[in-house]
Order: structure tokens, then C-alpha cells, then sequence
């Protein structure tokens, strides 16, 4: 159990895709204008990445060596096809509004880069729990950049009136969405960073305190340099 918890919280905060490791921004940056857009891409791609890491993961050793990444690639492909033509039945508004970044899914660099490291490599249930992980990471990044671009670009948030008088229309522009990302991301990094630091401190602290009541105070208490 503690395995299968390390592989699922390793995604969504250690190694999340897009605020960590930095890959599958395009999708990340395209569909995260309005919030609704956003979360559909969230869904679309999380349902890809685990269906993928399930089917890779199953014929993982019957899968030639040699021609894994096109093997990869025709699966992936399948169930983003499956995803696209779901979309296009029972969400036509959404397939309209992300347009060619469904279809797009196909070469996804998080997808992708999950089969060739984690699914070919590892068991179903293992595969299974690391695809929610990583689409649980990308689901929360591009909801969140979803909303904050909506709120400050369109002044609604998902089909809300307009609360907001005078939006900042470039925040539902390009430039707007590197601004967005790149505040969400030194935000995360910041944290990151902290956390990193106090965990530095207490694995530095001497053996004798251990064992002390008092440590956790005693760390709270610690102020770091910088």
C-alpha cells in the first residue's frame, strides 16, 4: 500500500508533469483559456494516460524491443481516438473549442514518456496507479490555470456571468498563458523549495535530538537563511 501511495503522490506532487518536470506544456498553455476547456483537457488526457499505461504494461514482455515507441504509439493513438469521438458524441461544445489538441493527445510528451519509463517496465496495478498520478498532476495544473486565466481574462468563471468590469483580456491571450504558467510554477517551486530546506534541517539535526518531545517545535522555530 505505501508503494502504490508513493507512485500515486509522486506524480501529482513530486513529479508532476507540467509544474515539475516541465513537459506537456503545449496542451498545458492552449487549452487552459477558459476553465471548462481546461478540465475537459484534463479528463481527455488523464483517460489516455492510464488506459495506455494499462494496455502497455499487459504486453509489456511480448512487445519487440526494437519497436516499442510505434507499438506505444498505436495504443495510444487508439484510445485517443476512443476519447476524441466521446467528446465529439456527448460534448460537441467542448470538441469544437479544443479543436485539434484532442486528435493531438496522440504525441502528448507525458503520455509517451510514461510508457517508455514507467508502464514497459512495471505491472499493471503499479502502471495503473502511476497513470491517475501523473493525470491527477496534469488534471489539477491545467484546472487551476483554467480558472485563474478565466477569472482574470473573461471575468466569469466556467458559464458565470461577468463579474469583473474591466478583465485583463491578454490573460486569454498567448502571452497571457506563459504569464499565468510561469507564475503558477515559481509559486510551486517556492514551496518546493521550502519544504526541501526544512526537510534539509531536520535530516542535519544531531542524533540526540531524535528522540526529543520537542523536536518539531524546536525545527518550527529553525530560521532558515534565505
Amino acid at each position: 500500500m505505501k508503494k502504490i501511495l508513493q507512485i500515486f503522490f509522486n506524480g501529482l506532487i513530486k513529479e508532476n508533469p507540467v509544474l515539475i518536470m516541465m513537459i506537456g506544456l503545449c496542451p498545458f498553455l492552449a487549452c487552459s483559456t477558459t476553465a471548462n476547456d481546461a478540465i475537459g483537457m484534463g479528463i481527455a488526457a488523464t483517460f489516455v494516460l492510464t488506459c495506455s499505461n494499462i494496455i502497455i504494461s499487459v504486453f509489456r514482455k511480448i512487445i519487440p524491443n526494437n519497436i516499442r515507441i510505434p507499438v506505444f504509439i498505436v495504443i495510444i493513438a487508439t484510445f485517443t481516438t476512443i476519447v476524441d469521438y466521446l467528446i465529439k458524441a456527448y460534448f460537441p461544445s467542448l470538441s469544437e473549442s479544443l479543436g485539434v489538441f484532442i486528435p493531438l493527445i496522440v504525441v502528448n510528451c507525458i503520455i509517451l514518456a510514461r510508457a517508455e519509463a514507467f508502464a514497459s517496465k512495471n505491472n499493471v496495478l503499479y502502471s495503473l496507479i502511476d497513470g491517475l498520478g501523473m493525470g491527477a498532476g496534469f488534471f489539477i495544473a491545467i484546472a487551476v490555470l483554467g480558472i485563474i486565466r478565466q477569472i482574470f481574462g473573461s471575468g466569469t468563471i466556467f458559464n458565470s456571468k461577468e463579474f469583473l468590469q474591466n478583465p485583463a483580456v491578454i490573460m486569454i491571450l498567448p502571452p497571457g498563458g506563459f504569464l499565468a504558467a510561469g507564475l503558477v510554477i515559481t509559486l510551486v517551486k517556492y514551496i518546493e523549495n521550502k519544504f526541501n530546506k526544512r526537510q534539509k534541517v531536520i535530516s542535519n539535526l544531531p542524533s540526540l535530538c531524535e528522540g526529543c518531545v520537542l523536536k518539531s517545535k524546536c525545527v518550527g522555530n529553525i530560521k532558515l537563511k534565505g
